[in-house]
C-alpha cells in the first residue's frame, strides 16, 4: 500500500478496533470511514488517525472522532481507545516504509 505514497509523509487512516482492520490512503478520513462502513464495520468501532510511515508514529486526530456520546474532540480522548488504535495500526503497518 505504501509504495504509491513514496512522496507522502503522512497517511490518513481509519481503524476498526473490533475487526482489527485499517483503511487508508484517501485525502479525507471520512472516505476511509465510508469504505469500512460499507464493508460491515460499526461506527462506534471506527477511529481516525494519521500514520507517519517514516517515523512509524501515529497521531490520534480526525474530524470523524467527534461523537456526542463517545468523544467530544477531534483527538481521541479515551486512553484505552488510543491504545487499541495504536495496537491495530502497528499490527497492520509497523515496519512498512515508503
Amino acid at each position: 500500500m505504501l509504495e504509491a505514497f513514496s512522496e507522502i509523509r503522512m497517511i490518513k487512516i481509519v481503524v476498526d478496533i473490533e475487526r482489527e482492520i485499517v483503511a487508508g490512503g484517501s485525502g479525507m478520513h471520512y472516505e476511509c470511514e465510508q469504505l469500512l462502513l460499507e464493508d460491515g464495520s460499526q461506527q462506534d468501532n471506527l477511529w481516525g488517525a494519521n500514520w507517519f510511515p517514516d517515523e512509524q508514529e501515529i497521531e490520534f486526530e480526525s474530524l470523524i472522532n467527534i461523537r456526542p456520546h463517545q468523544n467530544r474532540s477531534i483527538i481521541i480522548q479515551d486512553e484505552n481507545i488510543c491504545k487499541e488504535v495504536e495496537r491495530v495500526t502497528r499490527k497492520v503497518l509497523e515496519g512498512v516504509k515508503p
